[in-house]
């Protein structure tokens, strides 16, 4: 298991610099990709519909830090046995390694973003407060709804190669009903209920309670929303040993 770690972390550094030294600009187009996307979505919902909301940046900015990490990592996730046929039909690898080089990857950029985005709420003139030490269990518990979702991608698109369609499409819905660009809390309370089914929205929730209004999220979602990914992720464990060694075999 700890050579697996090993293998994991040495491939996905060996990726991010491959990555990198495609483009001329390098590892500084980790950066400048999403703050051109984030100033997208800021000209279109924040400048074009925010209305009187003066803070709307900060909150537009929790939303969106956190959705690109989720959708980069459903993404590449979801495809990394089909994107990966090539070695997998060379040398034994365990496939699980694949989703666990996809975790790191995406992780490691958004710690990028995620520390530019504290900067920033920093110099807008938001206190650090003690709710912030509540980030790392917020995104451990969005590691595992990652790691549910893309896993059973992955499981699955070897098998029937169309589900790519339906998680680009899934994605698509999922931004715009997480509550990205605007307050749930502002909805009747039947529309309320039926948005925080969505875990995605739970998440967002929680990143503005501890960054914005300096409080603690609500344990009992998220908590939830962690036993739940983890037995996704216990049966996606299953189902890759049980097509281990057919996968190389189906993606030629």
């Amino acid at each position: 298991m700890y050579h697996y770690f090993e293998l994991i972390w040495f491939r996905a550094r060996a990726e991010l610099h491959a990555e990198a030294s495609r483009a001329y600009t390098g590892m500084l187009w980790w950066i400048i990709e999403p703050v051109l996307y984030m100033a997208a979505f800021y000209f279109i919902f924040a400048v074009g519909f925010r209305g009187k909301n003066e803070d709307f940046v900060p909150f537009l900015l929790c939303g969106l830090v956190p959705w690109k990490w989720f959708s980069s990592m459903i993404m590449s996730g979801a495809r990394c046995i089909t994107a990966n046929r090539a070695l997998i039909q060379q040398v034994y690898l365990p496939k699980i390694v694949l989703l666990g080089i996809a975790l790191v990857i995406s992780t490691r950029k958004f710690l990028i973003i995620l520390a530019l985005l504290l900067l920033f709420l920093l110099v807008y003139g938001i206190p650090p407060s003690t709710s912030w030490f509540g980030l790392p269990l917020i995104m451990l518990v969005q590691m595992l709804l990652m790691l549910a979702i893309a896993g059973a991608g992955a499981v699955i698109m070897p098998f029937f190669p169309d589900i790519k369609l339906i998680i680009d499409n899934g994605l698509l819905v999922l931004f715009f009903l997480s509550g990205i660009f605007f307050e749930i809390s502002s909805t009747t309370e039947t529309v309320q209920q039926y948005l925080m089914m969505n875990p995605v929205a739970v998440l967002i929730n929680a990143y503005r309670d501890v960054l914005l209004t300096g409080s603690w999220p609500d344990w009992g979602q998220l908590m939830i929303t962690g036993i739940l990914s983890s037995v996704v992720i216990a049966l996606v464990w299953m189902a890759l040993v049980r097509f281990d060694r057919v996968y190389p075999k189906i993606v030629s």
